[in-house]
């Protein structure tokens, strides 16, 4: 097979302002897959198509683990639902984060399993690390909420793809908001890698060219437990906000701002910590975020798509999901490879990847569809279709990139719960 080579010439993502299971199979008829692509020209292929997914069932962006491994698990029941020319298998494992590092023994079963397809790593620190192996093995990997800058450019032979837009926007909303509310100085605290350094640069270069000063700013490692000193560098600046760029480590930190005498209503965070907190059991924070707000990726979600998320993922015994962040990017990067799938005629990565564009829209005339059974439909009667979905339009660019994306605002009650406001 030819594998799908694309330009990797950097982009900045034009948009409107706009990451627990053990392993499971979820498994149709175990029809033979093709070993042959098809010439374009519609399909009516029986593949059985081995997908695996890699989110965080435990670690730092455990939280985001119920909302991905939901959308996950409802696009493979529908795909297979609608017995279309495709039935997924899939193998779930735990990517944990590059402190507990279970990432290492799942992305050996994943392989060993014979995915063609793996759906993840949430976190951009762990899609680092294991992207090349994938690349090497001939495996499609398409994450939902990786946001590093850097994987426009990476060498991945046309197998990479994201419907998460990069970190070059949600920075830019979140300084711009920081500026439009008033603040003339800011604090920053964030995570000491390549997700918390590019947003704290983001942040800070757009807050700056709004007429604003970053006058403190301190990081962390990743596994950190203690950030008293980060706090202190914060406070003696006594700035008008603090930018918060964390994981979970938001549950430790900000009660350390609190009480060093900074109040929630100050407090902006982003993807990575903004959460629906009131329903934590874990969390139990001592006072009020009533005020504090914060970015995260993708538009405002339709009732019915997260009432069918609920009704799925409750049904498979699990408690309810708290919050949505990224569960629709999850879900349409599980219908974009089903739909490549059936357009190629085939399970095979590469082929997958060659049609991955064409589905999305970024390629060809096709026509407008907004669930896999109407796409496949489309693609088995001939035509070419441009699947659009929760999390957007999508539209992959030459790297694998959503060309449209949204970025949401929220602002925290005071039951520590977000309201979305754009």
């Amino acid at each position: 097979m030819t594998a799908f080579t694309r330009s990797r010439s950097a982009k900045i993502l034009a948009g409107v302002a706009l990451l627990s299971a053990s392993a499971m199979v979820i498994a149709g008829c175990s029809s033979t897959p093709s070993d042959e692509p098809s010439d374009g020209g519609g399909s009516s292929a029986d593949l059985t198509l081995k997908l695996g997914s890699l989110l965080p069932q435990t670690g730092s962006l455990s939280f985001l683990g119920p909302p991905m491994e939901s959308g996950v698990g409802l696009a493979v029941k529908e795909v297979n639902d609608a017995d279309a020319g495709v039935t997924i298998e899939l193998t779930a494992e735990d990517e944990g984060d590059t402190d507990t590092k279970a990432y290492e023994t799942s992305i050996t079963k994943l392989q060993s399993a014979g995915v063609s397809a793996i759906v993840g790593a949430a976190a951009s620190g762990v899609s680092r690390l294991i992207l090349d192996g994938n690349v090497s093995a001939g495996i499609l990997q398409i994450s939902a909420s990786n946001t590093g800058p850097d994987f426009t450019d990476w060498d991945d032979n046309g197998l990479y793809f994201r419907t998460a837009p990069s970190d070059l926007l949600q920075g830019e909303v979140l300084g711009n908001l920081i500026a439009e509310d008033g603040h003339k100085t800011l604090g920053v605290i964030y995570q000491n890698d390549a997700y918390g350094t590019g947003l704290f640069d983001n942040i800070k270069s757009t807050f700056e060219g709004a007429g604003g000063e970053v006058v403190a700013d301190a990081s962390y490692n990743v596994g950190d437990g203690q950030f008293d000193a980060q706090v202190e560098t914060i406070k003696a600046q006594n700035p008008d906000a603090v930018a918060i760029v964390s994981f979970d480590q938001f549950k430790t930190i900000a009660p350390l701002l609190v009480n060093a005498g900074i109040s929630p209503d100050k407090f902006y965070l982003v993807d990575g910590n903004l959460s629906d907190y009131g329903s934590s059991p874990d969390t139990n924070f001592p006072f009020s975020l009533e005020g504090a707000q914060g970015t995260k990726p993708g538009p405002a979600l339709e009732d019915d798509f997260t009432d069918r998320l609920q009704t799925f993922w409750t049904g498979e015994g699990n408690p309810e999901v708290n919050d949505f962040t990224y569960a629709a990017e999850a879900y349409d990067a599980v219908v974009l490879v089903a739909l490549a799938s059936l357009a190629a005629g085939s399970t095979e990565g590469a082929d997958i990847a060659a049609k991955m564009a064409e589905v999305s829209g970024g390629s060809g005339d096709g026509e407008k569809c907004t669930s896999f059974a109407e796409c496949a439909k489309i693609i088995n009667d001939g035509g070419t279709a441009d699947y659009d979905g929760y999390s957007g339009e999508i539209t992959f660019d030459e790297n694998g990139d959503p060309q449209g994306a949204s970025i949401g605002t929220y602002v925290y009650g005071a039951d520590n719960l977000i309201t979305r406001t754009n």
